[in-house]
């Protein structure tokens, strides 16, 4: 079949974009503007196009697949439908893809793409991760009919995956806005998702999976499972050995508990294909994933992190695990770039995020990231963040060992010293990184 894909450079988008294509369909796509993501599918024989144009839709193709960002004045879509060409959104093109295939599919607020991609690392299967596993390179590997899945509860698509397994890192409210803060509906969701499924993993600590009452799941306690933690760096990279149950000892790469946690629930739902010593010698071919974590610079005074993180949980996690970093390193200085991304989840996220970085010694806050068509909401981040005493910044120029803040196309400080962790889901990636 000739599919086109309309927003082929979300991280998502292209990973089911890869599968087709690897299943022999003739694939097209288009975005607004040209990525890292975008230049790699041309460079794997994927027909982009930037910017987006009615005349992008051909009238042979069979299925066009859209991004939920889309809104429905885009002219690719308006086209599609003019010309009568099937149309449907990503979450409805899934069963196309995971529905013959024995699933292992990874869900929660935080933690299920460091989760999917150990998994897929362990399991040596086939993936769809909603980021570059740095195992392989990509977010999208094809092996075998065994995938490690990364599920998505933001639009309730994960229940479209056809889970074998069903492995829940939390079930804490994100996306309320999908859900019209019905929070019935919301753990409702997840409650069916986890039932699709033969088998089931869940940590069974977290205080939102317990109000699902789930029966016949294995279960994860990470308190009485989980013991004689051991963070440590190797070449400069961060390491945790820990010992899991009566399984004995593993080894992944990362710091912090919530790591551990989320490896954890990997190791159990791999009891299912492998053996213990098969886990436990595969879980080290996972190297992490990018924008987690991920080390850009590393120096002896000067070290350089980004990190998806844009929710204060996710933060806070992060902040404990560069708090370990200063603890091996004793560089004693940690500095957080803040991208606030999108309105409504930082206004509904505000106490939060206003406490997840009392572990910093300096804050830099760059305007919020929006998406097309948000409602802009009044925040008072002067007021609110006041005890930070933050420096607001428009932009970073980053070169080696040296970040240049700028505002009013003017540079008003320059770092040259510290862990500096850049957090945020828009494009401070992108400006984190130099060439």
């Amino acid at each position: 079949m000739k599919i086109h894909f309309i927003g082929i450079g979300g991280i998502g988008l292209s990973a089911i974009a890869r599968f087709l294509k690897h299943n022999k369909h003739e694939i097209s796509g288009s975005d607004v503007k040209q990525t890292m993501i975008t230049s790699q599918l041309i460079k794997e024989g994927i027909n982009v196009t930037c910017p987006q144009s009615a005349n992008n839709i051909k009238d042979d193709f069979d299925i066009v697949i859209y991004s939920a960002a889309l809104t429905d004045d885009n002219p690719e879509l308006i086209q599609s439908r003019v010309k009568q060409i099937r149309t449907i959104s990503r979450k409805e093109a899934l069963p196309l893809i995971l529905g013959d295939k024995k699933n292992y599919c990874v869900a929660g607020a935080h933690g299920k793409s460091t989760t999917t991609a150990i998994l897929a690392s362990i399991l040596n299967s086939t993936a769809l991760i909603g980021a570059i596993s740095k195992d392989f390179g990509s977010n999208f590997r094809y092996v075998n009919d065994i995938v490690a899945f990364e599920a998505d509860e933001s639009d309730a698509s994960f229940l479209l995956s056809n889970p074998y397994c069903a492995i829940v890192t939390n079930a804490e409210p994100e996306h309320m806005e999908y859900y019209h803060y019905d929070y019935e509906k919301f753990f409702d969701s997840y409650k069916k998702f986890i039932n699709l499924a033969k088998k089931k993993v869940l940590n069974a600590q977290d205080k939102d999976i317990q109000k699902l009452d789930i029966k016949d799941a294995t279960l994860l306690y990470p308190s009485e499972d989980i013991s004689n933690l051991c963070f440590f760096l190797k070449d400069g990279e961060p390491y945790t050995k820990f010992d899991l149950q009566d399984l004995g000892s593993f080894e992944v790469w990362g710091f912090a508990y919530h790591i551990v946690v989320d490896a954890s629930l990997a190791i159990l739902a791999s009891l299912n294909e492998l053996s213990v010593d098969e886990i436990r010698k595969n879980i080290l071919n996972y190297k992490g994933i990018k924008k987690r974590f991920d080390i850009l610079q590393k120096y002896s005074n000067f070290v350089l992190i980004d990190d998806y993180a844009h929710h204060p949980t996710e933060i806070e996690a992060t902040m404990k695990s560069i708090e370990i970093y200063d603890n091996l390193t004793n560089i004693n200085k940690r500095i957080v770039i803040w991208q606030p991304h999108k309105y409504t989840r930082t206004y509904d996220n505000l106490e939060g995020f206003v406490k997840c970085f009392k572990k910093c010694d300096e804050l830099i806050i760059l305007p919020i990231w929006t998406v097309a068509g948000e409602q802009e909401l009044y925040i008072d981040f002067e007021k609110e963040f006041a005890k930070y005493n933050p420096t607001y910044a428009d932009s970073l120029k980053t070169s080696d060992k040296k970040i240049e803040l700028i505002k009013d196309n003017k540079v008003i400080k320059c770092i040259s010293e510290g862990i500096i962790l850049g957090v945020g889901a828009g494009d401070i990636t992108y400006q984190l990184r130099h060439k």
